[in-house]
């Protein structure tokens, strides 16, 4: 890249990854909403002097929203180069881009330029990106052979990921990627979950750090988690795939969820909101059953409720009828929420091996 007298670069992983630095000139709620993964956010325009600069190019004139602009560009990217930039060596060589690759990542590249750094700008913007996520995540899901984890709520299957992962298997965190948990009560205590498309360019960029001759666990999740949605083409690939069942006794499935929840322990009003959601699926009088088991504190009976009344049913409904080869998938049984039961059957998934069973024909995890 850097004996390279253009100006711009087309979309390309291998090209991208060549830079030192990814800049995205763009406004923080732009950047917000969606970037290209490891970008940093120099704004040449924040949202308020954006809004601003829109504004007189519509009441005033053209001439005047590109004088002012121009005095705004000027002093910010001075303190960016004040600022982030100016411990950046000689050979130092960043990717710049904006909305559609013009004038805002022109701009600093040219100032950049004229330093002696070697910036580059990204051919059509973000806009060239997020048409490259699109139509990547309608065809890369598909290249992957992917083994799909399920069991009713509170199995286990997010522990159990995170124990194939360490253990070197090949994992796609879904759930992680979406920062929510799939469920009702699935929201994550002080983190929002990110827009559609920034979604979308996590996943692009987990499966593209993925080797498509390996296997790659996955929970078997609905097409929506949280306010996000699987693409098509993932969600298919997963549906077609071969099963892993996990399945608990009630006394584990309710320890592990009492973990997973205990936040709400201490924000029952949250909780409250949550529970009213369902109220449609189920009647007013059980939603106020589970509400005032709550208030009682007996949250171990609360647990128990939810999983016989809402999430039970719920998972038999559409597991069996999404995912077809669920009826010959693997049995894996767990005994307690013991987390080295769960590094050992891991151990024996990542290294193909065949684990002891039970005498049901389960695999026995503290074997």
């Amino acid at each position: 890249m850097r004996s390279s007298a253009r100006t711009s670069v087309a979309m390309s992983a291998p090209v991208l990854s060549s830079f030192d630095a990814i800049i995205d000139v763009r406004s923080p709620s732009e950047f917000a909403e969606d970037h290209l993964p490891g970008a940093l956010n120099l704004p040449v325009l924040d949202d308020t002097e954006r809004a601003h600069i829109g504004t007189l190019y519509k009441q005033v004139s053209p001439f005047e929203a590109k004088r002012v602009g121009a005095a705004l560009v000027a002093r910010n990217i001075a303190r960016h180069v004040e600022g982030p930039l100016a411990g950046m060596t000689r050979g130092w060589c960043p990717l710049i881009y904006c909305w559609r690759g013009g004038k805002r990542s022109g701009a600093l590249a040219h100032v950049l330029r004229e330093i002696g750094w070697e910036a580059k700008t990204l051919e059509g913007g973000y806009k060239a990106y997020r048409r490259h996520v699109v139509e990547s995540l309608e065809r890369l899901p598909r290249r992957f052979l992917f083994r799909v984890v399920h069991g009713v709520t509170g199995s286990g299957k997010s522990r159990l990921l995170a124990a194939l992962a360490e253990a070197g298997a090949q994992v796609l965190d879904l759930e992680g990627l979406a920062e929510h948990r799939g469920s009702v009560l699935g929201a994550l205590p002080g983190r929002a979950q990110p827009s559609q498309k920034l979604f979308e360019s996590r996943l692009l960029a987990a499966l593209g750090a993925l080797d498509p001759a390996r296997p790659v666990f996955v929970e078997g999740e609905s097409r929506r988690i949280g306010q996000v949605q699987l693409p098509g083409a993932l969600i298919e690939t997963m549906r077609a795939a071969a099963c892993l069942r996990l399945v608990a006794g009630l006394e584990t499935r309710v320890a592990l969820l009492l973990e997973e929840y205990r936040h709400f322990f201490a924000e029952r009003s949250a909780l409250e909101a949550q529970l009213d959601c369902l109220v449609d699926l189920h009647s007013r009088a059980t939603v106020e059953e589970w509400k005032a088991l709550a208030a009682q504190g007996d949250w171990g009976m609360l647990v128990q409720r939810l999983l016989a009344e809402h999430y039970d049913p719920a998972y038999r409904r559409s597991a069996t009828r999404n995912f077809p080869r669920l009826a010959e998938a693997e049995t894996v049984a767990l005994s307690d929420a013991n987390t080295e039961d769960f590094a050992r059957i891991a151990r024996r998934l990542a290294s193909g091996g065949a684990p002891e069973r039970d005498a049901h024909g389960a695999v026995a995890l503290g074997a």
